[in-house]
């Protein structure tokens, strides 16, 4: 996250309640797990706190100087420990380099990384990230590393990792904090790693949920800013209403109004075409997938206005935590017609014809037949109007899957093969 974000221009007041809770945490050299539903915008909100540059005096105000250093692992080529603390140290040393310490410091960190390049041992990697830690520290200043998306790695956690996590605190005399960033708390990642016992005293789990209307009406204007809309007071208002504060049915229904042709003069026309949006579909399936199975059975009951006991009210309880449910009623409209929909398309599921976004896929492979396609590749040539979003790993293998079983379906002459660790290719059978 660079310091010219946008982010860093929002008021203030942006997301004031979370600011607060998080700077408080930071205050006390807490380590904190910022949990929500997928893509509600935790990374929009850390764009914010990471780039204002009064957060610090303002909501963490405990008068000394503080080191705020991001992580994020969607920078990672493999899912493994060893790049995942090489990354580690290389953006240590980065924001070291753009801070105000002295050039000895800078220098010790930035030898510290450039040496670990010659090394691929565990141990000495980890050892550097320590000496740069305790460099920082020494030097007065309290480092917080900001593990942003730390879920993208939960399969590589083990013990042995988090015994590292906990002796970098342990090195820096716990004046050393962690942030991370996930769409479920850590023990429900990697119960056998984290368990609620270790955790205690390890993390606090801070929920986010989708933004408050005031602060989503920040968001709009800036995105509304590059796409150069001009809705109507009744538009823009239902738009605020169907997204309701979820960050990603915000960027793409802005996309979708881009894109449109033809300009949108009720609120009725304007649910009905975006809720049948592809982009719109993809996404509330991938927040639907992210759930578990009495996770669903609620939400499906709360649809059909059925009453909820208080014993699956705690079983998912999640769902209130992450503001995916509000009082009685999903969080939104978009969200909620989805769900109603999902059992109709489940018993119409025959239908072998290439959606748009599949077609796309489908010919970009195509005209890379027997070729390995990677993911960021699939990326720029399936969703060039998103690619600045970002494509979760989710909705790619969902589109490449939904596409193998058309192509079945329709007994075609290819198959999309999956080439693990790097993407797909299109093959003549």
């Amino acid at each position: 996250m660079e310091n010219s974000a946008i982010e860093g221009n929002y008021p203030l007041t942006f997301r004031k309640d979370d600011s607060a809770s998080l700077g408080t945490h930071l205050k006390n050299r807490h380590s904190v797990v910022l949990v929500g539903m997928k893509r509600v915008g935790i990374s929009n909100f850390l764009r914010f706190f990471l780039n204002h540059k009064d957060i610090a005096k303002t909501y963490i105000g405990d008068g000394n100087s503080h080191l705020f250093i991001p992580i994020d692992l969607n920078d990672l080529v493999e899912r493994e420990v060893a790049p995942f603390w090489t990354l580690t140290l290389k953006r240590i040393s980065d924001s070291v380099n753009k801070s105000s310490l002295t050039k000895e410091v800078k220098k010790k960190t930035e030898t510290l990384f450039s040496d670990s390049i010659q090394s691929q041992d565990l141990f000495l990697m980890t050892d550097r990230v320590r000496r740069s830690l305790v460099e920082i520290v020494e030097a007065g200043v309290l480092p917080t590393l900001f593990f942003i998306r730390f879920d993208r790695i939960k399969d590589a956690v083990t013990p042995e990792f988090f015994a590292n996590l906990q002796g970098l605190k342990d090195a820096t005399h716990r004046k050393l904090s962690y942030v991370f960033t996930s769409y479920r708390s850590l023990d429900a990642l990697s119960e056998t790693v984290f368990t609620k016992a270790s955790l205690s005293v390890f993390s606090k789990d801070l929920y986010i949920k989708p933004a408050k209307e005031e602060d989503t009406k920040t968001i709009f204007k800036t995105y509304n800013d590059r796409y150069k809309l001009n809705l109507s007071p009744l538009i823009e208002q239902a738009l605020l209403d169907m997204v309701d504060g979820y960050v990603q049915y915000l960027q793409l229904a802005l996309i979708y109004l881009h894109e449109r042709k033809s300009p949108l003069k009720t609120k009725d026309e304007f649910f009905e075409s975006l809720s049948k949006d592809e982009e719109i579909g993809l996404q509330s399936e991938e927040l639907w997938e992210s759930l578990g199975q009495q996770e669903k059975n609620v939400i499906t009951k709360i649809i059909k206005n059925e009453k909820v006991t208080k014993e699956e009210k705690d079983e998912g309880k999640y769902l209130w935590d992450t503001g995916l449910v509000v009082d009685s009623r999903v969080f939104s409209p978009l969200f909620d017609y989805y769900i109603s929909q999902t059992e109709k398309k489940s018993s119409n599921n025959n239908i072998v014809e290439l959606t748009k976004k599949e077609n796309l896929l489908f010919n970009y492979l195509k005209d890379s037949i027997n070729l390995v396609c990677e993911r960021e590749q699939i990326v720029e040539g399936v969703w060039p109007e998103v690619e600045a979003l970002g494509v979760s790993d989710w909705a790619i293998d969902r589109l490449v899957a939904r596409v193998r079983n058309k192509l079945k379906l329709q007994k075609s002459q290819f198959e999309v093969q999956t080439i693990r660790t790097r993407g797909y290719k299109l093959v003549e059978i």
